[in-house]
């Protein structure tokens, strides 16, 4: 799969999320206003009736939405201002989750995002706004940013 940009690896884009590394999401789009997200639920990901929590698919969602934004535009963050979610039927089994940007404009992303299950059923979507932001290392514990001095630009 090609990347947006040759400094951003579309294998390595998930995992500098840090969240999304721990839910296990592998990215395999990344290009052209476009995203897909690939992602099976751990047992600890599960709610009570055995099905993929809500929040660890809203989550898919919102990293589909905000990987098609930045899609064309790598070197920039996108950040949640908005998104709104539909749950149709329940997320079962191996899932993966299509991103589209709709609409950009200088500053702000319209998205949306659906999860697909094994069946090629749909079993939510949701759409978002993303603010673009300049990009910022992370340097959370853990990252290998953590010791760098803040920049100066």
């Amino acid at each position: 799969m090609a990347s947006g940009s040759d400094d951003i690896d579309v294998r390595s884009f998930a995992s500098q999320i840090p969240f999304a590394r721990h839910l296990g999401f592998e990215l395999t789009k990344f290009e052209g206003g476009e995203s897909e997200i690939l992602y099976t639920a751990r047992p600890e990901h599960l709610n009570t009736f055995d099905v993929t929590h809500g929040g660890a698919c809203m989550t898919l969602l919102d990293i589909a939405m905000a990987a098609a934004a930045r899609s064309q535009t790598p070197e920039l963050g996108a950040v949640t201002i908005e998104m709104k979610t539909t749950f149709m039927r329940p997320s079962v089994g191996p899932l993966h989750a299509r991103g589209r940007l709709v609409h950009r404009t200088a500053t702000l992303a319209f998205t949306e995002a659906t999860i697909y299950d094994e069946q090629a059923r749909v079993c939510a979507h949701a759409t978002g706004t993303f603010k673009y932001v300049k990009r910022r290392l992370p340097t959370g514990p853990g990252s290998a940013n953590a010791m760098r001095p803040p920049s100066t630009d």
